[in-house]
């Protein structure tokens, strides 16, 4: 067959998918048009008010668009790109699956029969699989998360995405804690988007009771912030202007840092540990007192062949100050888990320190294993170690 045939026949059977229901997905890549941030396009058939569209995810380094066609600019768009901006397709329906490539003038179509794949439902509405369901609320807007019209705005796709799974991930660990209204303090709280979203979702979507804080050294975001908890009905919810260890954090249940840069994380890992708080999550943000220890001290000479890379010193780094955090809680009665919060693609400090006092092991093992990766990585005392004094 002739090139424009095995673009014509991926784009038929697309066509025949998409008007029969059987298509479960498409997706477009080896993009090398104009837009040098452009990654790959994903598409799914959904049904809104005006009918069945094609939805096309276009998904950039930081951000993803998405794009609702009728069938007809939909075939249109994949003749065309397929034929000069993307190398590879594939299509996935209920029984085939097809999967077309394109070096220089020589193309490519393989067919593949399946067995047993399910038909995906064309529904538009996948906002009940988000802890933010209700995207009209005013808070969102004023965020500058949503429009005018209450849709997510485009380049705030990865914003909204990283509050969803925010709220998903706390929302089940405050709801464990023994606190009939848990006090919740968010340090280093800037806008306070994760504030307004967790309040917002405890309080009109699984009704708990919550007191949250949000503490800013910033004046304008603390004023801000208060008046539109005000305008949003949101009692339980304010700001208060303060530096996160000088803030009194007695009393509290929760201590909650998103990317505080630098030992400013360890600030907030001690306030819950002094507070005797039942949760502490930190996103930690920098990790330069540590680095620059490794780089200042002297290291077991196994990991040269590592430490010599400026990239994997500061990988390592990251990793050293974040494991030696997990352990000093650990020491302090905390069970600890890290884990990858969201995808690498949308924020690069993706790692979330989650602690729950009770349940830890040895404070002995934990002290020993700590003095031993110091003195592996040449390291001094990390600077939680000092608030805490051990």
């Amino acid at each position: 067959m002739s090139a424009p045939d095995r673009i014509g026949e991926f784009v038929a059977a697309f066509g025949d998918a998409f008007a029969d229901g059987t298509i479960t997905r498409l997706k477009l890549g080896g993009y090398h048009g104009a837009e040098a941030d452009l990654k790959s396009v994903e598409g799914r058939k959904v049904a809104i008010k005006a009918g069945e569209r094609l939805s096309l995810v276009f998904r950039y380094k930081t951000r993803d668009i998405t794009k609702n066609i009728p069938l007809d600019e939909a075939k249109a768009f994949l003749a065309d790109g397929l034929a000069t901006e993307y190398r590879s397709a594939r299509l996935e329906t209920t029984g085939i699956d097809l999967q077309f490539e394109r070096q220089g003038d020589k193309q490519r179509l393989k067919r593949s029969e399946v067995a047993g794949r399910d038909a995906v439902e064309a529904s538009h509405d996948r906002s009940k699989n988000r802890a933010l369901s209700d995207t009209s609320s005013p808070w969102l807007h004023a965020l500058g998360i949503t429009g005018k019209d209450g849709a997510v705005r485009n380049d705030a796709q990865d914003k909204f995405r990283q509050i969803n799974k925010m709220v998903e991930i706390f929302a089940p660990l405050i709801q464990q804690l023994k606190a009939k209204t848990p006090r919740i303090l968010d340090m280093g709280a800037g806008k306070g988007y994760l504030d307004f979203a967790l309040y917002d979702y405890l309080a009109n979507r699984v009704g708990q009771a919550a007191e949250i804080i949000g503490v800013e050294l910033r004046p304008a975001l603390v004023t801000s912030g208060n008046a539109l908890a005000k305008d949003s009905g949101f009692a339980g919810l304010r700001f208060e202007a303060g530096s996160i260890l000088d803030y009194d954090a007695s009393g509290a249940d929760a201590v909650i840092a998103l990317h505080a840069c630098d030992t400013a994380t360890d600030d907030a890992i001690y306030q819950g540990i002094k507070a005797g708080a039942g949760l502490i999550a930190v996103a930690p943000c920098c990790h330069k007192q540590i680095r620059r220890q490794i780089e200042a001290g002297k290291s077991d000479d196994r990991l040269d062949f590592l430490l010599r890379h400026g990239t994997f010193m500061e990988r390592q780094a990251e990793m050293v100050t974040d494991g030696l955090r997990a352990l000093l809680l650990e020491a302090c009665g905390y069970r600890t888990k890290v884990f990858e919060f969201v995808s690498d693609a949308h924020t690069p400090k993706n790692n979330l320190i989650v602690a729950q006092k009770g349940a830890a092991g040895s404070r002995e093992a934990a002290l020993e294993r700590i003095a031993s990766v110091k003195a592996m990585f040449g390291i001094e005392k990390h600077y939680l170690e000092g608030l805490l004094d051990l």
